[in-house]
């Protein structure tokens, strides 16, 4: 009997855990003036992560400001079948490091798409692909209360 108790502890604390842990969730809208937008909720570590595409396929994006570029490790541009440009020296969070530029076709959040967007293709691992400022840079950002609301301005380019 004391073996069951165990395993029903086990599984409400599975159960708790599961709850507890935020996984990443874009939602999209469109704000009272038309222009789209993508609200996302942080996570227990403080980051925002968003669904999105590169080039119609599925990824996850980290959102960092900090990131000049859209940033993705080797493996994944591979994977995405992205053009490999010019080689150049980066500094990343860890230090200088190579990489390749390269332009992806599209690059979608929610429903914010931009087009032709810089981005750095990083020799080294790295989990997940950085979407900074490349991308960034061409919408409102407000964040407030563990939500960052990524929204199209009223006037385009």
């Amino acid at each position: 009997m004391l073996w069951v108790a165990a395993l029903g502890l086990l599984g409400a604390l599975y159960l708790l855990f599961s709850m507890l842990e935020n996984d990443a969730e874009t939602v999209s809208s469109v704000d009272s003036n038309g222009a789209a937008m993508v609200v996302l909720e942080q996570d227990r570590n403080g980051h925002y992560e968003a669904e999105g595409q590169i080039n119609g396929q599925a990824v996850t994006f980290l959102v960092d400001t900090g990131a000049t570029d859209v940033a993705l490790p080797e493996s994944i541009a591979r994977a995405l079948g992205l053009e490999f440009g010019p080689r150049v020296k980066v500094m990343t969070a860890a230090g200088p490091a190579s990489a390749w530029m390269t332009r992806l076709d599209e690059v979608t959040v929610g429903g914010i798409r931009r087009r032709n967007v810089r981005a750095t293709i990083t020799d080294g691992e790295f989990n997940g692909i950085l979407l900074g400022m490349s991308f960034l840079k061409h919408y409102s950002l407000q964040q407030q209360d563990g939500r960052l609301v990524i929204r199209e301005p009223l006037t385009s380019e």
